[in-house]
């Protein structure tokens, strides 16, 4: 059985970082992407980044371009986001995701999804 299990949620004050963990079981995902997506109350989920399995390539929405790295390590099966410079519209259920043929598929239809976790900026 496949998990995903986040970790690195909270609450913090704006221009604060968060980073947070996701770590995969049940199967590997060193040959699929990786990524996060995020779900804010009254809007659609949103993919906010994705990488590559060989983490050559990355994905950002522009809203957290610059603010926001993504990183994998394959050997633990985790995905990391590192989340600096935060703003209160960046509070929401942070989830992880993972599968997906391509970076595009993944970014639209992952094939897991965690359970999620919620990170608070406080203005």
């Amino acid at each position: 059985q496949v998990q995903l299990v986040e970790s690195g949620g909270g609450l913090v004050q704006t221009g604060g970082s968060l980073r947070l963990s996701c770590a995969a079981s049940g199967r590997t995902f060193s040959s699929y992407p990786m990524g996060w997506f995020r779900q804010a109350p009254g809007k659609e989920r949103e993919c906010v980044a994705a990488i590559s399995w060989s983490g050559g390539e990355k994905y950002y929405a522009d809203s957290v371009k610059g603010r926001f790295t993504i990183s994998r390590d394959n050997a633990k099966n985790t995905v990391y986001l590192q989340m600096n410079s935060l703003k209160p519209e960046d509070t929401a259920v942070y989830y992880c995701a993972a599968g997906g043929r391509t970076m595009l598929v993944f970014t639209t239809a992952p094939n897991y999804w965690g359970q999620g976790t919620q990170v608070t900026v406080s203005s």
